[in-house]
C-alpha cells in the first residue's frame, strides 16, 4: 500500500482462498504488475531474499514442530477430559483399556518429541548446526500431529465429526504441519543428504 493506504498501482487482489484448515488466518490471490516500491520499504539487500528465506528455516521448522506439540498435547487433554464424562455401557469411554491405553502411548510420543526439540532448540541457541535435528523435529511433529488427532478423533465419534469441537478443528489445521515450512518429503530428503544416503549429493564414504 501507498501512504495513504490504498494499494499501489499495479497491486491486485483476486480473491480471497478458501482453506480446509486454520480458517482463521486470511489466504488470498495477489497479482504484481509493474509495481513501483520506494527504497524506504526494501527489507535487507537487493536480490538477498531468496537466501533470507533460507537462513530462517530451521527456525520455522522448530517452530511448527513446537506448535505440533502445543496442539498435540490440547488435544490429548481435551479427549481424556470428553471420554471421561461421556457415557457408554454403563461405564465412561476412557474407562475402555484400548482408549486409555492408547492415549497413554500417544502421551509418550509427545513427550518423545518434546525432549528431542528442547534438545534441538538448546543447540541451536548455543549455535551449533541445527539443519538435521530442525527436520527430523519437524517431520515427527506432523506426523504425530496426524496421528493422534485422528486417534483423538475416534474416541468423541459422531461428534468429533462436528465442527464445532475441538479435535474437528485439530483434525482440519493439524494437517498443514506436514506441509508448510517444507512437507515431509522435503525434510525426508535434507535428513538423507546429511545421513551421507542421498543418491548423487552426497559422498557415502
Amino acid at each position: 500500500k501507498d501512504d495513504s493506504g490504498k494499494h499501489r498501482d499495479g497491486v491486485t487482489v483476486a480473491r480471497k482462498l478458501k482453506k480446509l484448515g486454520m480458517r482463521s488466518s486470511d489466504t488470498a490471490e495477489f497479482f504484481f504488475e509493474d509495481v513501483r516500491v520506494p527504497q524506504r520499504y526494501r527489507i535487507g539487500e537487493e536480490g538477498a531474499g531468496f537466501m533470507y528465506q533460507m537462513l530462517q528455516f530451521q527456525e520455522e521448522r522448530l517452530w511448527g514442530a513446537l506448535s505440533s506439540i502445543v496442539g498435540i498435547e490440547m488435544i490429548i487433554n481435551d479427549t481424556i477430559e470428553y471420554t471421561s464424562q461421556r457415557k457408554a455401557f454403563g461405564k465412561s469411554i476412557l474407562d475402555n483399556q484400548v482408549v486409555h491405553y492408547r492415549i497413554a502411548e500417544l502421551k509418550t510420543e509427545l513427550e518423545m518429541l518434546r525432549s528431542f526439540v528442547w534438545d534441538a532448540v538448546e543447540k541451536m541457541m548455543s549455535g551449533e548446526d541445527v539443519t538435521m535435528m530442525a527436520s527430523m523435529a519437524k517431520l515427527k511433529g506432523g506426523r504425530l500431529a496426524r496421528e493422534v488427532n485422528d486417534s483423538c478423533l475416534q474416541y468423541w465419534g459422531g461428534m468429533g465429526f462436528m465442527e464445532e469441537t475441538p479435535v474437528s478443528r485439530a483434525y482440519r489445521d493439524g494437517r498443514l504441519a506436514s506441509i508448510g515450512g517444507g512437507a515431509d518429503e522435503v525434510m525426508l530428503g535434507i535428513i538423507c543428504k546429511y545421513m551421507g544416503i542421498l543418491p548423487g549429493k552426497t559422498n557415502r564414504s
